[in-house]
């Protein structure tokens, strides 16, 4: 695909995302991986519903701006995680509503903020562990979701959203989704008795489709 393509990808995902509400104003942000293996972003302060394609932040993998506006502070936690995952090809951090409410609640499980209610949420996303809260632009958070994203496609940011990742952007968009549709659930489900996969379920999820979504 060419850049010029992945431009315009970007620019008409974002302009989904935010249509359908998962981003307002100038939360959150995108980026995906080039063929020359540079990376474009939404620029800082920009939002997701009128982005020019023109005009996307290109950086590399080191953060050095190479053009269009200036890039989000926030793409050296991007960086971070393609580093620690070389087959991503697209990474998606939210501020969407209900990954958001579920960051700030007290008491999460470090390793896996959400349980396995679906599926679904266990073949794209597996476990969602915790990043302790840090300001945003610290240099730190792009450390802390570099050692968790070894291991994990996504991540929570405490008091802030979901980092998601993906081998392209679209599937990135895919992951977010089922994430944020599952904390929905867990939300709903809170005062009902919940019923979750067993570990048995869940490792013959893991075993079946592992590495095909």
């Amino acid at each position: 695909m060419s850049e010029y393509s992945l431009r315009l990808e970007l620019v008409n995902i974002a302009r989904s995302m935010f249509e359908r509400g998962y981003s307002s104003g100038g939360a959150g942000n995108l980026s995906l991986r080039l063929p020359d293996g540079n990376l474009l972003a939404t620029p800082t302060n920009s939002s997701f519903g009128d982005l020019d394609p023109a005009r996307l932040s290109k950086v590399d993998m080191d953060g050095n701006h190479l053009d269009g506006d200036k890039p989000s502070k926030e793409v050296l936690m991007h960086i971070a995680m393609y580093k620690a995952r070389p087959d991503a090809g697209g990474i998606v951090h939210l501020h969407s509503a209900y990954l958001t409410a579920l960051s700030c609640v007290d008491g999460l499980d470090p390793a896996n903020c959400l349980p396995p209610i679906t599926p679904y949420y266990v073949m794209r996303v597996g476990k969602l562990p915790l990043v302790p809260y840090i300001r945003p632009g610290d240099p730190r958070m792009a450390d802390e979701v570099g050692r968790l994203a070894v291991d994990h496609s996504a991540v929570l940011l405490a008091n802030h959203g979901p980092v998601i990742s993906g081998k392209d952007l679209r599937s990135a968009m895919f992951n977010a989704e089922e994430l944020e549709d599952t904390a929905r659930l867990y939300f709903t489900l809170q005062n009902s008795k919940m019923r979750t996969l067993t570990d048995e379920q869940v490792a013959e999820l893991e075993q079946v489709f592992k590495g095909k979504l």
